[in-house]
């Protein structure tokens, strides 16, 4: 039996949401709002998670998911992933994309990681974030890439669940 996207993904956010406050890591400054809820995580230095650029997981039957995730949810993916725009929250004439796709079951891009799936984080600094991740001890896969559409890097998880970085070009 073969389980569904939602079915995977739904106890990792059951997890998530089930631990507690989300607390900012060492150098980072949380403020609060009125009813005592945590807002956003700071920090005035470079090397910072912007937001989601992508969510990425694997299937053994692409066009059938394609289909119910059109027909549902209204992602029309013609080959390139479901681009999502949205807006910089503390600059809002920036425009931001998340990209939603789907990748065979049989893909590499995931590995060594075991996951069905992977995070993709929109970062301000490559090197800067890069550079405190080392610092901290944080797994750091080797490899980089650079596209005309930004710069790529890969860390992991202590589950070891790859997690990709990019950092988008400025437009010219």
């Amino acid at each position: 039996m073969r389980k569904s996207a939602s079915a995977l993904l739904l106890p990792a956010l059951a997890l998530i949401c089930a631990s507690g406050p989300i607390t900012a890591p060492a150098g980072f400054a949380q403020t609060t709002s009125k009813q005592g809820q945590s807002t956003a995580m700071t920090n005035p230095a470079r090397g910072r998670i912007l937001g989601i650029g992508g969510i990425f997981f694997k299937t053994a039957n692409q066009p059938e998911m394609k289909q119910w995730y059109a027909q549902h949810l209204g992602f029309a993916d013609k080959g390139q992933g479901v681009m999502l725009h949205w807006r910089d929250f503390d600059d809002p004439k920036k425009d931001r994309m998340t990209i939603w796709s789907l990748f065979p079951a049989t893909t590499n891009y995931f590995a060594p990681s075991q996951a069905p799936f992977m995070i993709n984080y929109i970062v301000d600094d490559m090197d800067a974030i890069l550079d405190r991740f080392q610092k901290e001890g944080v797994k750091i896969d080797p490899k980089r890439q650079d596209e005309s559409y930004g710069r790529f890097a890969w860390i992991y998880d202590p589950d070891g669940n790859k997690i990709e970085l990019w950092q988008p070009l400025q437009p010219k």
